[in-house]
Protein backbone atom coordinates (compact mmCIF):
# COMPACT_ATOMS: atom_id res chain seq x y z
CA UNK A 1 0.00 0.00 0.00
CA UNK A 2 1.03 3.63 -0.43
CA UNK A 3 0.98 5.72 2.73
CA UNK A 4 -0.87 9.05 2.82
CA UNK A 5 1.75 11.79 2.63
CA UNK A 6 -0.10 14.89 3.86
CA UNK A 7 -0.46 15.81 7.50
CA UNK A 8 -4.04 15.76 8.73
CA UNK A 9 -5.42 18.87 10.40
CA UNK A 10 -8.00 17.48 12.79
CA UNK A 11 -8.17 14.95 15.59
CA UNK A 12 -11.03 12.48 15.53
CA UNK A 13 -9.99 9.82 18.04
CA UNK A 14 -8.88 6.23 17.50
CA UNK A 15 -5.22 7.17 17.24
CA UNK A 16 -2.08 5.09 17.05
CA UNK A 17 1.18 6.26 18.59
CA UNK A 18 4.50 5.33 16.99
CA UNK A 19 7.67 5.96 19.00
CA UNK A 20 11.00 5.68 17.18
CA UNK A 21 13.84 5.75 19.70
CA UNK A 22 17.10 6.67 18.01
CA UNK A 23 20.62 6.98 19.30
CA UNK A 24 20.56 10.77 18.83
CA UNK A 25 16.86 11.67 18.52
CA UNK A 26 13.46 10.23 19.35
CA UNK A 27 10.49 10.68 17.02
CA UNK A 28 6.84 10.45 18.07
CA UNK A 29 4.11 10.22 15.46
CA UNK A 30 0.36 10.38 15.98
CA UNK A 31 -1.22 8.30 13.23
CA UNK A 32 -4.71 7.75 11.94
CA UNK A 33 -6.06 4.28 11.27
CA UNK A 34 -5.39 4.66 7.54
CA UNK A 35 -1.67 5.24 8.18
CA UNK A 36 -1.81 9.01 7.81
CA UNK A 37 0.56 10.92 10.09
CA UNK A 38 -1.35 13.67 11.89
CA UNK A 39 1.55 15.11 13.83
CA UNK A 40 5.21 14.40 14.54
CA UNK A 41 7.41 15.58 17.38
CA UNK A 42 11.13 15.06 17.94
CA UNK A 43 13.48 15.50 20.85
CA UNK A 44 17.17 14.69 21.45
CA UNK A 45 17.53 11.26 23.07
CA UNK A 46 19.23 11.68 26.47
CA UNK A 47 21.97 9.28 27.45
CA UNK A 48 20.31 8.88 30.84
CA UNK A 49 17.25 6.60 30.72
CA UNK A 50 15.40 8.35 33.55
CA UNK A 51 15.78 11.67 31.75
CA UNK A 52 14.48 10.01 28.60
CA UNK A 53 11.37 8.76 30.38
CA UNK A 54 10.61 12.24 31.70
CA UNK A 55 11.02 13.84 28.28
CA UNK A 56 8.95 11.12 26.62
CA UNK A 57 6.06 11.70 29.02
CA UNK A 58 6.14 15.44 28.27
CA UNK A 59 6.09 14.92 24.50
CA UNK A 60 3.35 12.29 24.62
CA UNK A 61 1.20 14.80 26.48
CA UNK A 62 1.91 17.39 23.79
CA UNK A 63 0.49 15.08 21.13
CA UNK A 64 -2.82 14.48 22.90
CA UNK A 65 -4.42 13.78 26.25
CA UNK A 66 -7.03 11.53 24.60
CA UNK A 67 -6.73 7.73 24.91
CA UNK A 68 -4.54 5.89 22.45
CA UNK A 69 -5.79 2.82 20.59
CA UNK A 70 -2.40 1.10 20.38
CA UNK A 71 1.23 2.09 20.78
CA UNK A 72 4.28 0.69 19.03
CA UNK A 73 7.77 1.46 20.30
CA UNK A 74 10.76 0.94 18.00
CA UNK A 75 13.93 0.01 19.91
CA UNK A 76 17.42 0.47 18.42
CA UNK A 77 18.98 -2.74 19.65
CA UNK A 78 18.36 -6.17 21.12
CA UNK A 79 15.04 -6.82 22.82
CA UNK A 80 13.22 -9.51 24.76
CA UNK A 81 9.84 -9.47 23.02
CA UNK A 82 8.16 -11.71 25.57
CA UNK A 83 9.16 -9.66 28.61
CA UNK A 84 9.09 -6.28 26.83
CA UNK A 85 12.65 -5.48 27.88
CA UNK A 86 15.31 -3.59 25.97
CA UNK A 87 18.44 -5.63 26.57
CA UNK A 88 20.95 -3.40 24.76
CA UNK A 89 20.42 -0.17 22.83
CA UNK A 90 23.34 0.09 20.43
CA UNK A 91 24.69 3.64 20.69
CA UNK A 92 22.80 4.29 23.93
CA UNK A 93 24.16 3.04 27.28
CA UNK A 94 20.80 1.68 28.48
CA UNK A 95 20.65 -1.99 29.40
CA UNK A 96 17.84 -4.28 30.54
CA UNK A 97 15.21 -1.55 30.84
CA UNK A 98 11.46 -2.39 30.99
CA UNK A 99 10.68 -0.21 27.99
CA UNK A 100 7.28 -1.76 27.21
CA UNK A 101 5.95 -1.36 30.75
CA UNK A 102 7.38 2.15 31.07
CA UNK A 103 5.74 3.35 27.86
CA UNK A 104 2.51 1.58 28.78
CA UNK A 105 2.42 3.41 32.12
CA UNK A 106 2.84 6.75 30.33
CA UNK A 107 0.19 6.08 27.68
CA UNK A 108 -2.21 3.91 29.67
CA UNK A 109 -2.34 1.70 26.61
CA UNK A 110 -1.20 -1.65 25.22
CA UNK A 111 2.35 -1.29 23.86
CA UNK A 112 4.08 -3.42 21.23
CA UNK A 113 7.88 -3.29 20.99
CA UNK A 114 10.08 -4.29 18.07
CA UNK A 115 13.55 -3.59 16.73
CA UNK A 116 13.61 -0.38 14.71
CA UNK A 117 15.37 -1.77 11.63
CA UNK A 118 13.05 -4.76 11.44
CA UNK A 119 10.11 -2.35 11.47
CA UNK A 120 11.66 -0.23 8.72
CA UNK A 121 12.20 -3.36 6.67
CA UNK A 122 8.59 -4.44 7.21
CA UNK A 123 7.14 -1.19 5.91
CA UNK A 124 9.50 -0.92 2.96
CA UNK A 125 8.95 -4.56 1.94
CA UNK A 126 5.19 -4.03 1.88
CA UNK A 127 5.59 -1.03 -0.42
CA UNK A 128 7.30 -3.07 -3.12
CA UNK A 129 5.38 -3.48 -6.36
CA UNK A 130 5.48 -6.22 -7.42
CA UNK A 131 5.80 -7.88 -4.00
CA UNK A 132 8.89 -9.97 -3.26
CA UNK A 133 9.06 -13.18 -1.26
CA UNK A 134 12.39 -12.57 0.47
CA UNK A 135 13.51 -9.03 1.26
CA UNK A 136 16.57 -7.78 3.10
CA UNK A 137 16.52 -4.21 4.40
CA UNK A 138 19.92 -2.73 5.32
CA UNK A 139 20.12 0.53 7.18
CA UNK A 140 23.36 2.49 6.89
CA UNK A 141 23.35 5.39 9.32
CA UNK A 142 25.32 5.95 12.53
CA UNK A 143 25.70 2.17 12.56
CA UNK A 144 24.62 -0.65 10.26
CA UNK A 145 21.87 -3.18 10.81
CA UNK A 146 19.45 -5.29 8.82
CA UNK A 147 15.96 -6.75 8.72
CA UNK A 148 14.88 -9.91 6.91
CA UNK A 149 11.27 -9.95 5.69
CA UNK A 150 9.75 -13.19 4.41
CA UNK A 151 6.30 -13.11 2.80
CA UNK A 152 5.75 -9.62 4.23
CA UNK A 153 6.49 -10.72 7.80
CA UNK A 154 9.53 -10.17 10.01
CA UNK A 155 11.41 -13.46 9.83
CA UNK A 156 11.25 -14.98 13.31
CA UNK A 157 14.44 -16.98 12.74
CA UNK A 158 16.44 -13.83 11.98
CA UNK A 159 14.57 -11.30 14.10
CA UNK A 160 17.73 -10.57 16.09
CA UNK A 161 20.15 -10.45 13.16
CA UNK A 162 22.78 -7.71 13.25
CA UNK A 163 24.62 -7.54 9.93
CA UNK A 164 26.67 -4.57 11.10
CA UNK A 165 28.39 -6.86 13.60
CA UNK A 166 29.78 -9.21 10.93
CA UNK A 167 33.56 -9.46 11.19
CA UNK A 168 36.03 -8.71 8.42
CA UNK A 169 39.81 -8.55 8.36
CA UNK A 170 41.26 -5.10 7.81
CA UNK A 171 44.87 -4.18 8.38
CA UNK A 172 45.47 -7.55 10.00
CA UNK A 173 42.66 -7.19 12.53
CA UNK A 174 39.11 -8.54 12.75
CA UNK A 175 36.70 -5.61 12.90
CA UNK A 176 32.94 -5.20 12.51
CA UNK A 177 31.44 -4.13 9.20
CA UNK A 178 29.89 -1.03 10.73
CA UNK A 179 33.25 0.05 12.18
CA UNK A 180 34.49 0.91 8.67
CA UNK A 181 31.34 1.28 6.53
CA UNK A 182 28.78 3.13 8.67
CA UNK A 183 27.91 6.80 8.52
CA UNK A 184 29.97 7.34 11.65
CA UNK A 185 32.95 5.64 10.01
CA UNK A 186 32.54 7.74 6.87
CA UNK A 187 32.69 10.97 8.89
CA UNK A 188 35.73 9.72 10.81
CA UNK A 189 37.56 8.73 7.63
CA UNK A 190 36.65 11.56 5.26
CA UNK A 191 35.62 14.37 7.62
CA UNK A 192 32.24 14.73 5.91
CA UNK A 193 28.73 13.39 6.20
CA UNK A 194 27.23 11.49 3.26
CA UNK A 195 25.09 14.53 2.46
CA UNK A 196 28.28 16.60 2.02
CA UNK A 197 30.18 14.18 -0.23
CA UNK A 198 30.02 14.73 -3.99
CA UNK A 199 33.47 13.47 -4.92
CA UNK A 200 32.97 10.30 -7.01
CA UNK A 201 36.37 8.92 -6.04
CA UNK A 202 35.33 8.98 -2.38
CA UNK A 203 32.03 7.25 -3.17
CA UNK A 204 33.95 4.54 -5.03
CA UNK A 205 35.94 3.80 -1.87
CA UNK A 206 32.83 3.89 0.32
CA UNK A 207 30.91 1.66 -2.11
CA UNK A 208 33.66 -0.95 -1.94
CA UNK A 209 33.24 -1.04 1.84
CA UNK A 210 29.46 -1.33 1.48
CA UNK A 211 29.80 -4.16 -1.04
CA UNK A 212 32.03 -6.25 1.24
CA UNK A 213 29.19 -6.63 3.72
CA UNK A 214 26.29 -6.68 1.29
CA UNK A 215 27.76 -9.60 -0.68
CA UNK A 216 28.04 -11.63 2.53
CA UNK A 217 24.40 -10.88 3.34
CA UNK A 218 23.42 -11.90 -0.19
CA UNK A 219 25.40 -15.14 0.06
CA UNK A 220 23.77 -16.15 3.35
CA UNK A 221 20.18 -14.97 2.81
CA UNK A 222 19.85 -15.16 -1.00
CA UNK A 223 17.22 -12.38 -1.05
CA UNK A 224 15.08 -11.41 -4.02
CA UNK A 225 15.85 -7.76 -3.37
CA UNK A 226 17.94 -5.61 -1.01
CA UNK A 227 16.63 -2.24 0.15
CA UNK A 228 19.14 0.36 1.39
CA UNK A 229 17.83 2.79 4.01
CA UNK A 230 19.05 4.98 6.84
CA UNK A 231 20.76 8.35 6.68
CA UNK A 232 23.41 7.21 4.19
CA UNK A 233 20.82 5.18 2.31
CA UNK A 234 18.97 8.42 1.63
CA UNK A 235 21.82 9.40 -0.71
CA UNK A 236 21.75 6.14 -2.67
CA UNK A 237 21.71 7.85 -6.07
CA UNK A 238 25.17 9.27 -5.36
CA UNK A 239 26.76 5.84 -5.18
CA UNK A 240 24.30 3.42 -6.83
CA UNK A 241 26.46 2.85 -9.93
CA UNK A 242 29.67 2.38 -7.92
CA UNK A 243 27.99 -0.04 -5.52
CA UNK A 244 26.52 -2.18 -8.30
CA UNK A 245 29.90 -2.22 -10.09
CA UNK A 246 31.52 -3.54 -6.92
CA UNK A 247 28.78 -6.10 -6.24
CA UNK A 248 28.89 -7.43 -9.78
CA UNK A 249 32.58 -8.23 -9.32
CA UNK A 250 31.58 -10.84 -6.73
CA UNK A 251 28.50 -12.31 -8.37
CA UNK A 252 28.54 -15.93 -9.53
CA UNK A 253 25.97 -18.68 -10.20
CA UNK A 254 26.03 -19.68 -6.53
CA UNK A 255 25.57 -16.12 -5.30
CA UNK A 256 23.49 -14.14 -7.81
CA UNK A 257 23.45 -10.39 -7.18
CA UNK A 258 19.89 -9.35 -6.29
CA UNK A 259 18.22 -6.12 -7.24
CA UNK A 260 19.32 -3.30 -4.94
CA UNK A 261 17.09 -0.26 -4.44
CA UNK A 262 16.80 2.75 -2.16
CA UNK A 263 14.16 2.90 0.57
CA UNK A 264 11.04 4.76 -0.51
CA UNK A 265 10.63 6.52 2.86
CA UNK A 266 14.10 6.47 4.47
CA UNK A 267 13.19 9.05 7.13
CA UNK A 268 9.81 7.57 8.11
CA UNK A 269 10.24 3.86 7.42
CA UNK A 270 10.36 2.97 11.12
CA UNK A 271 7.19 4.92 11.92
CA UNK A 272 5.34 3.27 9.05
CA UNK A 273 6.68 -0.08 10.25
CA UNK A 274 5.07 0.64 13.62
CA UNK A 275 1.80 1.22 11.80
CA UNK A 276 2.10 -2.07 9.92
CA UNK A 277 2.84 -4.02 13.10
CA UNK A 278 -0.10 -2.43 14.89
CA UNK A 279 -2.44 -3.37 12.04
CA UNK A 280 -1.10 -6.94 12.13
CA UNK A 281 -1.75 -7.05 15.88
CA UNK A 282 -5.32 -5.88 15.41
CA UNK A 283 -5.97 -8.62 12.88
CA UNK A 284 -4.93 -11.32 15.36
CA UNK A 285 -6.84 -10.04 18.41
Amino acid sequence: MAYPRTLATCYTGDMYLAIDIGGTKTLLARMRKNGEIEEQLKFPTPQNYQEFKALLADYIAKLTTEPWTLVCTAVPGKIDRELGVGIAFGNLPWQNVPIRDDVSAQTNCLVIIENDVKLAGLSEARLLNPPRNKVVYITISTGISDGVIIDNKIDSDLQDSEAGQMLFERDGKLVTWESFASGKAIVKRFGKKASEIDDESIWQVISRDFAIGIIDVAANIQPDIIIIGGGVGGHYKKYEKFLMDELNKYGNPMVPIPEVVAAQHPEEAVVYGCYELIKDHEKTT
